[in-house]
């Protein structure tokens, strides 16, 4: 009787959960428990050094759509000793509205050293990497990389996850060949699998057939 009683609870604790998404959406785990995760909005390891609004669980949300075309890659990449590991998926608007403010303050360069050395923040909106929409916002844009299972570590890109500057560029010109390969690698995977590149950001991909192409979202992730 115990035990069906802490069964009861995790299923209910479960679809409570499932309740609280919007029609058409994934928690990521649910479809492929094996995809790392490491929400970096969640955490101060971000270019603003905060947490963000919006982020309350170190948990991917995502379309149905892009989880499952996600899934697909992944068995792709297993076969190699490879998985993927996914830094952001699904963002509400909040968290966007959150990059704007803290643009907008330019005293404000805690992460400078780390994230952005060689650009000005006042320049931020004008080369594209803040603006007040975002892709991620209709739940199909995923940012990702890849790390070898057997060592848990990331494959060398030539540039970290969320660097603003040309380095991150997907075919930059001073990588060397096993950073372009490595690049190439999760570009054309990905492409193969419905996903269309960000050419300024190696990391970052959308869905072609995206469900909600124009509707940018604003629930908590949780």
């Amino acid at each position: 009787m115990k035990n069906y009683v802490i069964f009861f609870v995790l299923l209910t604790c479960s679809q409570m959960n499932a309740q609280i998404l919007k029609k058409g959406f994934s928690y990521l785990s649910e479809v492929d428990e094996s995809i790392q995760q490491e929400l970096r909005y969640f955490s101060s390891n971000n270019f603003i050094g905060k947490k963000i609004d919006g982020y309350k669980k170190n948990t991917v949300i995502i379309s149905n759509a892009a989880a499952n075309a996600l899934k697909k890659v992944q068995a792709e990449l297993k076969q190699m000793g490879l998985s993927l590991k996914v830094y952001d998926a699904y963002r509400p608007q909040q968290s966007v509205d959150h990059f704007v403010r803290w643009a907008k303050k330019l005293n404000d360069t805690l992460m400078k050293q780390s994230y952005y050395p060689t650009i000005r923040k006042s320049d931020l909106f004008q080369l594209g990497f803040i603006a007040s929409k975002s892709g991620h916002t209709r739940g199909s844009s995923v940012d990702l990389s890849i790390v070898e299972i057997k060592t848990n570590k990331e494959i060398d890109m030539g540039s970290s996850y969320d660097f603003f500057g040309a380095t991150s560029h997907s075919f930059h010109k001073k990588l060397s060949s096993r950073q372009e390969k490595n690049r190439m690698l999760l570009r054309n995977i990905m492409i193969k699998n419905g996903f269309k590149p960000y050419d300024k950001e190696w990391w970052h991909f959308t869905l072609v057939d995206e469900p909600f192409p124009n509707t940018y979202f604003n629930f908590d992730i949780e």
